[in-house]
């Protein structure tokens, strides 16, 4: 890259970091995109926590780690086919990112879901796959 155009395009990165979003007032397709990726981002860092917590009690059991590992890359290959399927529609279009985003969002929020029941899993349940915390 022209290293002219990148210090010509420097002060814009900072400028349009520095600018708070509102999300509730977004006006224009740039901005719904923008604010549906801040919202897929939110859900997949609760997701990843919630990972983390299920993982860390399978430290004592290697095998029922790998399948969760293979569970949750099996499901994001899932997600990930199922709203591009979903947004096919759209291709191309400037509206694709939101109702992409949107998807992968409420696919995320689902998850996070699951999650959160295998943590809350009772001694005793043979039902879960979850050792209690």
């Amino acid at each position: 890259m022209n290293p002219r155009l990148l210090l010509a395009l420097t002060p814009l990165l900072f400028t349009s970091m520095a600018v708070a979003v509102d999300c509730d007032n977004a006006s224009n397709q740039a901005t719904m995109n923008q604010c549906a990726a801040q919202q897929n981002a939110a859900a997949d860092k609760e997701l990843n926590a919630l990972y983390q917590q299920i993982t860390s009690r399978f430290k004592g059991n290697p095998d029922n780690k790998k399948l969760l590992v293979g569970a949750q890359r099996a499901w994001v290959a899932f997600r990930d086919a199922e709203c591009k399927f979903s947004a096919s529609g759209v291709e191309g279009g400037s509206v694709y990112p939101l109702i992409y985003s949107n998807c992968v969002t409420e696919l995320t929020k689902a998850r996070v879901q699951t999650f959160k029941n295998y943590l809350k899993c009772q001694e005793g349940d043979m039902s879960c796959p979850v050792p209690g915390g």
